[in-house]
């Protein structure tokens, strides 16, 4: 099979490319400088003239608190760049996997949230953009999957981990906000259930983390435990302590029956993960 990879500087992007070349699938990975999403004729004339069989569209806008004050730019990558993907993928009949977010949801309650659930309240310019970009699939590609991630980190790139590690080192204390539920996602396992994902036609809309659930407080102490770093000293802080542009949401609690139910492996616990993840950066 041959996958076009968007965004393969990011996190994510890089991970894909690598699980797809070590499958024997052919990857030709893109950001910015081959192929610019928000250029119509870019995305078509790439698309078209490497003849693939699937798009894994990785490539977004993430700086969530940054996208409060420059929506313009938000919404021309996460609408407007995943529409243009979306209008090649659907006339040519091949597939699509469009990565979304949790964000998506208004963040409230203890329930989980299950991938078609009707009530979409996004609670910011990010969260709102990435629903859009959904609807855009939705309505344009046949053969899609729209894959609903959170709390991500991986090799490449700034992550949550990476923050806490150089906090600790530096500081000897961090405060973290304990008011926040969800569950972590490492790049690394996402990238095999995408192409497990793209290896079959079991589309539809899906939510892919770990397993298991944290505050970010609860993740931070799992980090520093995990590194040996027992003298760092984490204060768990409400939400309010930390205002920042872009609200949050306090649940991020999502199913993921449906990728039992279609045969997936589900990904391992969070701890597992950071515990390889871990092993893996340098830090």
């Amino acid at each position: 099979m041959k996958v076009l990879v968007t965004g393969v500087k990011g996190q994510l992007g890089y991970d894909v490319m690598n699980e797809l070349t070590k499958r024997g699938h052919k990857a030709i990975g893109v950001d910015i400088e081959e192929m610019d999403i928000t250029d119509a004729s870019s995305v078509e004339k790439t698309i078209k003239s490497a003849k693939v069989d699937a798009v894994i569209h990785c490539a977004a806008y993430t700086a969530v608190d940054a996208a409060e004050e420059n929506e313009e730019l938000c919404r021309r990558v996460n609408v407007d760049g995943t529409v243009n993907i979306a209008k090649v993928c659907g006339e040519l009949d091949i597939k699509m996997i469009y990565i979304s977010t949790d964000y998506i949801f208004d963040g409230q309650g203890e329930h989980y949230w299950e991938p078609d659930d009707p009530h979409k309240a996004p609670l910011n310019v990010y969260g709102q953009t990435k629903y859009e970009g959904e609807l855009a699939v939705q309505k344009y590609v046949k053969q899609y999957y729209i894959v609903r991630i959170a709390w991500v980190f991986g090799v490449n790139g700034k992550n949550f981990i990476k923050t806490m590690l150089r906090l600790g080192k530096e500081n000897g204390a961090v405060k973290v906000v304990e008011d926040q539920v969800g569950s972590p996602t490492y790049t690394f396992d996402l990238a095999v259930l995408l192409v497990d994902m793209v290896e079959t036609d079991k589309y539809g809309v899906y939510h892919a983390t770990n397993e298991g659930l944290c505050s970010w407080y609860e993740f931070a102490c799992e980090i520093f435990k995990q590194a040996g770093m027992d003298d760092v000293t984490v204060t768990p802080v409400s939400s309010s302590e930390f205002p920042a542009k872009a609200a949050r949401p306090y649940n991020s609690r999502m199913s993921k029956e449906k990728l039992s139910d279609n045969g997936f492996e589900r990904l391992p616990s969070w701890q597992d993960a950071l515990s390889r993840y871990l092993k893996v950066i340098t830090w």
